[in-house]
């Protein structure tokens, strides 16, 4: 196994031991909601959501198996159609999104980012809210505080992803304000990114604060958080479940988070997982500005 293989692999099964164990109530069948699903699925007696890799503490891949807030989702949700719901991954959010618009995958539970550009594709029921800070190393030696500051900076970011198109519009303005571009790295994955911080070869790696709050608290000292509390480049962010445009899954969804919500499992998952601050009071559809 090549080293940056096996440092990967370390890094997941770190993850995975995260959450302490919690119980969660286990969801009756709600029929109404079942007799709503698309015909294939119910003849199916399944579905199935796509991945991107790890995105810790919703998505922790180890291998094949999944884990994390949204697999504990995944479970809840299936309960409640009386259907099975696997995983399975692919690389990169460009992949997970052709994934599901070429019918391969019935939906990806996420959270994924909800951006009106997106929305022209695809569904997005969201349930839960974002915000998008960095990760640097510990003492912050880049000097990175706000978006503002990445010009000149090594700054890695996830393939695809609503943070690279950010920090690539940065590095224009930077230039255009005489200041050097930003390098900017794009990785297929989260390890991959915190590992380039980790190992000196990124000065920060700009993503979503919760998995990168998790990799911090992970890092043993590491690593730290920096520019929290500001917009760095973003409106209000939702994230969700992703269904094909016009797809009745999405009010499905919706619907079964509603239940979720109103049951307490939602908040006992959120909570299980450290991500009290990212919860939002009832799901909604397309909500991204």
């Amino acid at each position: 196994m090549k080293p940056r293989t096996v440092l990967i692999a370390s890094v997941a099964a770190m993850l995975a031991q995260g959450a302490f164990a919690q119980d969660i109530q286990k969801q009756s069948v709600n029929d109404e909601l079942r007799a709503r699903l698309p015909k294939e699925i119910v003849d199916a007696g399944k579905m199935t959501t796509v991945n991107n890799g790890s995105f810790p503490p919703y998505e922790i891949v180890t291998g094949t198996d999944l884990s994390g807030a949204t697999k504990d989702i995944s479970d809840a949700i299936g309960q409640l159609l009386g259907i099975e719901i696997g995983h399975a991954s692919v690389a990169g959010l460009p992949a997970l999104l052709s994934g599901i618009d070429s019918g391969r995958y019935q939906f990806a539970m996420g959270p994924v980012g909800d951006y009106p550009d997106r929305q022209k594709s695809n569904d997005f029921v969201d349930w839960v809210r974002e915000y998008v800070v960095f990760a640097v190393q510990k003492g912050n030696p880049a000097g990175i505080t706000s978006l503002d500051t990445a010009c000149g900076k090594r700054i890695a970011v996830m393939s695809g992803g609503s943070a690279e198109k950010v920090i690539k519009e940065q590095s224009e303005k930077c230039v255009g304000d005489g200041k050097p571009a930003v390098e900017v790295q794009s990785f297929t994955d989260q390890p991959s990114s915190i590992l380039a911080v980790r190992s000196k070869r990124s000065d920060a790696f700009f993503s979503s604060q919760a998995p990168l709050t998790y990799f911090v608290q992970q890092a043993n000292g590491q690593l730290e958080l920096a520019a929290v509390g500001k917009p760095n480049g973003f409106k209000d962010i939702y994230q969700g479940a992703v269904v094909p445009k016009g797809s009745p899954l999405g009010e499905v969804l919706r619907d079964s988070f509603k239940i979720l919500m109103d049951n307490g499992t939602y908040a006992a998952i959120m909570k299980k997982w450290g991500l009290e601050n990212n919860m939002i009071d009832k799901p909604g559809i397309n909500q991204g500005q």
